[in-house]
């Protein structure tokens, strides 16, 4: 489940939309290309890296990942299904996945 899950992820960071024009939410786009130019130019750590950090800091499946700007800055904010079943979200710094806040969700 968790190798599923990390591949769908990977593949959303990876894949190249054939027709832009199609019935998918334009905020998709705007965070592929985000996550595109960002690791392209070094802004970002790859999605594995950041993986494998949010996991030092809580143990969990991750459910679901997005890559956001704040504060003039890039933020991985993943959601982690804890194995008690409560759902943390970590904000991690997108550059060297310094932790910036872990919250419930």
């Amino acid at each position: 489940m968790k190798r599923i899950l990390l591949a769908c992820l990977a593949g959303l960071l990876t894949a190249n939309p054939v027709n832009a024009d199609d019935d998918w939410d334009d905020d998709y786009y705007s965070e592929h290309d985000l996550a595109r130019d960002a690791l392209g130019r070094g802004a970002a750590l790859p999605l594995a890296t950041i993986l494998a950090i949010a996991g030092r800091y809580q143990p969990g499946d991750i459910i679901d990942v997005d890559l956001d700007e704040e504060d003039g800055r890039l933020v991985y904010e993943l959601k982690v299904l804890t194995r008690s079943g409560q759902v943390r979200e970590i904000h991690l710094d997108a550059r060297d996945g310094a932790l910036l806040k872990i919250e419930d969700d």
